[in-house]
């Protein structure tokens, strides 16, 4: 339980990037600058957290150790994932950027296959490959159905063009996001906690931020002060606070293919969240009857991945231990 609720505040604090991503575009900034200038402002803030807990040295080994596989699971999850939903934020509302992320939820399921665990027997150690969480998926199903419900009303007044720019960018994004995410902690084993492993991917990517940084130089010329105000807000908020606490939950539940399925079914909550943000700041209308519907079923959806959760935890108390 303590995963959801982590995972909860962190969409909160997510939620803040498709509102300001949209009035960003709204106001003329492009997607290049609101992508690349997140993660440079994010850098002195992690930084001054790492060393005030005396943990540069570890993110240094760690990115050296096995500098290649860092940078692709680096530049997976945190390039593929933030630079489409920034892109897709100019031809999109920040409710259907935010609604369409969600097939993360069902994504972070299917991936499981992709990952194996160890097991300790008495002939040594094996590796066996994860199983998708059937009952996990369902829930996660439910979810997204609720999803889809909140959509439709506003779906209606979307052209197809906007649909399609502002939906595959984030398909790729919410594939790359549990992908890149997984794998780093496959890699790292458990070696760094969650501020190193996130100013570690960071450091990885700032090579690729600073070529996107140049070619925006080039082509757009430099950003506003408003999008720079509200870019540092949205690192501060997004790139520092929710990412800390996602990263935090799913390193709590990373042995456990329900519970991790769980804690990404957290993010569901953020289409809610910035449904409320573009209310209060760009005055969308109130949800109708539909995503009043959809929005009950994503209550529900959460409730039921808390309890499989619970459940799950007790089940595992409750097997003797064994020994080998």
């Amino acid at each position: 339980m303590k995963e959801i609720g982590i995972g909860i505040l962190a969409s909160l604090f997510f939620a803040v990037t498709f509102v300001l991503n949209r009035t960003m575009e709204l106001s003329g900034g492009s997607w290049l600058w609101s992508s690349s200038l997140r993660f440079l402002f994010m850098v002195p803030f992690l930084i001054a957290i790492v060393a005030y807990r005396k943990g540069l040295g570890d993110v240094k080994k760690e990115m050296t150790a096995k500098p290649a596989p860092f940078l692709i699971w680096s530049v997976v999850a945190f390039v593929l994932f933030y630079a489409p939903l920034t892109y897709a934020a100019a031809y999109s509302p920040g409710w259907l950027v935010a609604g369409t992320w969600q097939l993360t939820i069902v994504a972070g399921v299917l991936l499981a296959p992709l990952f194996t665990f160890v097991v300790k027997t008495a002939t040594g150690e094996h590796k066996i490959r994860q199983k998708i969480p059937v009952l996990s998926l369902g829930i996660s199903l439910i979810i997204l159905v609720g999803v889809v419900c909140i959509q439709i009303p506003q779906a209606q007044h979307v052209n197809v063009q906007t649909l399609l720019l502002g939906s595959v960018p984030i398909l790729i994004a919410a594939f790359a996001y549990p992908l890149g995410n997984r794998k780093m902690m496959e890699l790292l084993n458990g070696r760094l906690d969650t501020f190193q492993r996130i100013l570690g991917m960071t450091i990885a990517t700032l090579p690729v931020w600073f070529c996107i940084v140049l070619y925006a130089l080039f082509t757009i010329g430099p950003p506003s002060l408003n999008q720079l105000v509200q870019s540092f807000i949205v690192a501060v908020s997004s790139g520092v606070i929710a990412t800390t606490l996602f990263f935090m939950a799913t390193d709590l539940s990373r042995d456990n293919q329900g519970k991790l399925a769980a804690v990404e079914a957290t993010q569901s909550m953020e289409l809610i969240f910035a449904m409320s943000g573009e209310m209060l700041l760009i005055g969308i209308v109130l949800p109708g009857p539909i995503s009043i519907i959809g929005i009950m079923m994503i209550m529900i959806g959460m409730t039921l991945h808390s309890l499989h959760t619970a459940i799950s935890r007790k089940k595992q108390e409750k097997k003797p231990a064994t020994f080998f």
